[in-house]
């Protein structure tokens, strides 16, 4: 006698549940991304085409998790659960990458440290190939991926997922040292006509850096466990929120300077 076999929903088997939770971050980003295109025309920079890449990112993935939980036929298609998982882990690229630039053209500014961590962190090019080694890590052992496990995709996994980490911690840590010069004295001259963003900008990269670290520290603690990871009461709160929380505190007025605003923004001296 035949029996019918269900197929496989893969989506609800690695805990996607809330389409709600889906739709609503996805709405979220629909202006973050009409902002971020004004402000490409406005103030052209290299950070805000990287946000408008970000939130193009987010709204797709975000919309791609709510037809993965609303509809079984796109649930039960291993493939589009693979895109979805490499949009989310291409899209923090833009928002790591987002932050450094800002600490680095600021830094760029200010007299060389002696620090060897912070001259490694100020080769940009040194930089951009260890995000781009971690995000094509992350693409090869995600698109490899068929449903069961296998031992070179979790190593894949595993070594993107840590030089995210680390240079995660190393933007956190340029950021700190930033803001240490900042309360030594280093361009205490401020403007009255100065925005919300110029005046408090290092107060919000701390910010941005803790709720990278966060987000970070909580996909490198579940990395050996895909359903703690995609629990939907862990990843909101330790992944999604962190990541649309610094995309809004980008979008601080002034916040990200133009090139012809940072040498007034912060002159260089020449004492260490």
């Amino acid at each position: 006698m035949a029996t019918n076999v269900q197929p496989i929903n893969f989506a609800k088997a690695l805990g996607f549940n809330s389409e709600g939770a889906a739709v609503v971050f996805a709405i979220l980003y629909a202006p973050l991304l009409g902002w971020y295109v004004r402000q490409s025309f406005v103030r052209p920079t290299s950070v805000h085409f990287a946000l408008v890449f970000f939130c193009t990112i987010r709204l797709a993935a975000f919309a791609i998790r709510a037809a993965l939980i609303s509809l079984d036929s796109a649930g039960q298609n291993i493939n589009i659960l693979i895109a979805d998982e490499i949009l989310f882990g291409v899209g923090y690229f833009s928002l790591l990458y987002s932050a450094y630039t800002i600490c680095n053209e600021i830094i760029a500014g200010r007299p060389e440290s002696n620090n060897p961590i912070i001259r490694l962190t100020k080769n940009r090019q040194l930089f951009r190939l260890a995000l781009t080694v971690a995000v094509a890590l992350g693409i090869v052992a995600a698109s490899s991926n068929n449903g069961a496990e296998s031992t070179t995709n979790q190593a894949l996994h595993k070594a993107s997922t840590i030089i995210f980490l680390l240079l995660t911690i190393l933007q956190a840590f340029q950021t700190t040292v930033l803001t240490r010069m900042e309360i030594e004295g280093h361009g205490k001259e401020r403007r009255d006509n100065e925005s919300f963003g110029t005046r408090h900008a290092m107060s919000i990269l701390l910010l941005v850096s803790v709720l990278l670290l966060v987000r970070e520290v909580f996909v490198t603690a579940t990395v050996d466990n895909t359903f703690k990871q995609n629990n939907e009461h862990f990843w909101y709160p330790f992944m999604a929120l962190p990541e649309i929380l610094v995309a809004l505190l980008f979008a601080t007025p002034g916040l990200v300077p133009r090139r012809d605003e940072l040498q007034p923004r912060y002159p260089q001296n020449n004492q260490v």
